[in-house]
């Protein structure tokens, strides 16, 4: 692991001298976007979605009709949309010299990762000249250290799925307001069966958003480390979200054990459509998906709080995170893309939840589904859906450091060493507080 973050530093830091070169050439005012007059300029839009999973080409078409002087290409960053292999090859771009323009990033981690490498062009004075406020424009406010990069695109924000039909059969209602502990009751009544058979009643896939379970709502400090950059690991809701996940995945045996997980290299939406599992914490990008590919009826429940006296319906809050390189050579004109899409634009996809303020939840909604198929569609439960959505608050988004995506490595390798029993819990706090500690005070050098 020690290697590949030291590939990945060099492939950044290489980046940060190419982004410095673009900073010193371009500026906001001396930038026009159309190349002198002599013509349309091409904009290049690069990610990791496919062109089918955002509708991408539709999308840059409904922009350059309406932009004569700009054309705007997308570039898929992965055959699989997988977003980690998109920053892999967003980071070699950077640092070959290669064309880039509007850039996105899956989440905020990644985003100040590459904030700290210089990849990303500062937007304060192209917001300032359309007085733009972002905080008063957006519901996320990705500010890093008193400065803006990005935009926020699509919003995320987290439910649980579940399979009706399994509900039905375990004479179950819909949650409308739970806990965890109540969770964890479903998920004993919802698992059947034994062996290669068994059907669980819960899910967690090996991100770090299943390893904070109990943490992820909280509204002040959603995430491993504090604001300061110190760590949060030895906090109540961290050890109760990783005692829960080893009762139900080790003891209760309700939710599908780590190491099938990770061994078995498992794919979220193939266990929930293959019936693997009865519920599943998600974000709400499956509510497209889930209108292409579901299989079963399928109702939606708010995000389950840690303590009943909490407020109903706080979510874990993410996005994507979508910027202009610091080497682009046309700023301007990646800048009004920008702008476009995280307003107007992915209105027009029909795909995703926007992070803009003006924009109708219920429309949103139908926007999505209309772009489903009517069979799939048909089985999405739209009631549910909208009362889980509406009562949805999201958390205050956390931009970690720089450095973030290291500790978060680092996290989840002592938390997989709990999950399948090779240490206990107060080792992997207290191991995962040092680590945690050592490399924050090893990037504050």
């Amino acid at each position: 692991m020690k290697k590949s973050l030291l590939v990945l530093s060099g492939v950044l830091a290489i980046s940060a001298a190419l982004a410095g070169c673009g900073n010193k050439a371009e500026t906001p005012a001396a930038d026009s976007g159309t190349a002198g007059g002599k013509g349309p300029v091409t904009i290049k839009v690069q990610g990791w979605y496919t062109e089918a999973q955002g509708n991408w080409n539709a999308t840059v078409d409904a922009y350059n009709k309406t932009h004569p002087n700009v054309k705007v290409v997308y570039e898929s960053m992965s055959e699989k949309g997988d977003s980690q292999e998109g920053m892999k090859k967003l980071d070699l771009l950077a640092a070959s010299g290669e064309q880039m323009d509007v850039v996105m990033y899956s989440s905020a981690s990644d985003f100040a990762q590459r904030v700290g490498a210089g990849i990303l062009e500062p937007l304060d004075d192209y917001l300032k000249k359309d007085n733009i406020v972002v905080k008063d424009e957006y519901k996320l406010d990705p500010i890093v250290n008193g400065k803006y990069y990005a935009l926020p695109g699509k919003m995320i924000e987290w439910f649980v799925l579940l399979n009706k039909d399994k509900l039905d059969e375990a004479k179950l209602p819909v949650p409308t307001e739970w806990t965890w502990d109540q969770y964890a009751e479903y998920a004993k009544k919802l698992t059947k069966g034994e062996g290669a058979s068994k059907a669980y009643g819960s899910y967690f896939h090996n991100w770090k958003d299943y390893a904070l379970l109990g943490l992820n709502n909280d509204m002040e400090n959603p995430y491993l480390v504090k604001s300061d950059g110190t760590q949060n690991i030895d906090n109540p809701k961290v050890r109760y979200s990783l005692d829960l996940r080893n009762k139900m995945e080790n003891v209760d045996k309700t939710s599908v054990p780590y190491f099938e997980v990770v061994s078995q290299k498992m794919a979220y939406r193939d266990v929930f459509y293959g019936g693997k599992t009865a519920m599943l914490a998600t974000g709400n990008w499956m509510v497209g998906e889930l209108s292409l590919n579901a299989k079963f009826k399928t109702v939606f429940a708010p995000y389950p709080k840690f303590d009943a006296k909490d407020p109903n319906g706080l979510t874990e809050v993410g996005a994507d995170f979508m910027g202009v390189a610091a080497n682009s050579k046309n700023k301007q004109a990646a800048y009004d893309f920008v702008k476009w899409y995280t307003t107007e634009g992915i209105q027009t996809q029909g795909l995703f939840f926007s992070a803009w303020k003006k924009a109708d939840v219920e429309k949103n909604v139908d926007a999505i589904l209309k772009s489903g198929k009517p069979e799939q569609v048909a089985m999405i439960d739209k009631a549910s859906l909208l009362a889980t959505l509406k009562v949805n608050k999201a958390t205050k988004l956390v931009v970690p450091p720089t450095y973030a995506l290291q500790q978060e490595k680092e996290y989840l390798t002592q938390v997989e060493l709990f999950l399948t029993g090779k240490q206990d819990l107060e080792k992997t706090i207290q191991t995962a507080k040092t680590k945690i500690e050592d490399i924050r005070k090893s990037n504050a050098k």
